[in-house]
């Protein structure tokens, strides 16, 4: 085991806990992903809320999450949180044209929850808690969890069975108002669970990762290898000139 499979006494709590802030910071989008996340389902809602036009309620969405793009692209920030909101509301774009069922606007987006929940259990069941998936190249740890640090992968799995279980139970609430609520309905309910159900779940998980080892920096670690290599080559090279 090296010194670097163990975090150190001289790291801090709060230096993890600071560490761990910032990369569900940066995974999760902050708060602009969060806004991003809300806007256009709630425009759709409140257009159609007012005049019950399916198709202006849908390019409305689709056209507020193509601006949101741009603001990104134009201020040279990363994309990655407003291009999945869009191909979210297009493809809910889609299922409404194409049943001319205002509520399909929001069921990709459900069985999307849906999907991501049951991943989150079912990978964590199998050792590979999703979460650190996710989050293990944000620390720079990448797999280095799943059997050098086993502090951190129950720490995953405690996140990931926490976010399973919020996705999963908002999808109970969701699913029964697809079919005996109306649209306006199903809409209000569906912007009012964007965010506190997401911000529970990132608490959680730093939580349980605040109280986790520290990650294994494992880019640091093939650095430092590789400047051993290099050294070791330069001796054997000095070596070689001094036998000549």
């Amino acid at each position: 085991m090296t010194s670097l499979d163990k975090p150190t006494e001289e790291t801090s709590a709060d230096d993890a806990r600071a560490v761990t802030e910032a990369a569900l910071f940066e995974a999760f989008g902050g708060v602009r992903g969060m806004v991003e996340t809300v806007v256009p389902g709630l425009l759709f809602v409140t257009i159609y809320t007012i005049n019950k036009d399916l198709h202006l309620s849908a390019i409305a969405a689709l056209a507020v999450s193509l601006v949101l793009v741009v603001v990104r692209l134009v201020m040279k920030d990363t994309v990655k949180h407003a291009f999945s909101g869009v191909f979210g509301v297009a493809f809910g774009v889609v299922f409404a044209m194409m049943t001319g069922n205002a509520k399909d606007f929001y069921l990709p987006g459900m069985l999307y929850t849906l999907g991501l929940g049951l991943a989150y259990i079912i990978t964590t069941l199998c050792g590979v808690p999703l979460i650190g998936l996710i989050l293990g190249p944000v620390f720079k740890e990448n797999l280095s969890w799943r059997t050098r640090n086993p502090g951190r992968k129950k720490a995953y799995a405690k996140a990931s069975y926490a976010w399973g279980a919020i996705l999963l139970a908002k999808c109970a609430i969701l699913f029964p108002l697809y079919w005996w609520a109306d649209t306006t309905q199903l809409g209000w309910v569906l912007v009012a669970l964007k965010i506190p159900p997401f911000l529970l779940a990132v608490y959680l998980t730093w939580v349980f990762l605040a109280k986790a080892p520290v990650p294994i920096d494992v880019f640091a670690e093939m650095e430092a290898e590789e400047k051993e290599a290099e050294e070791r080559d330069r001796q054997a090279a000095a070596a070689r000139s001094a036998e000549q």
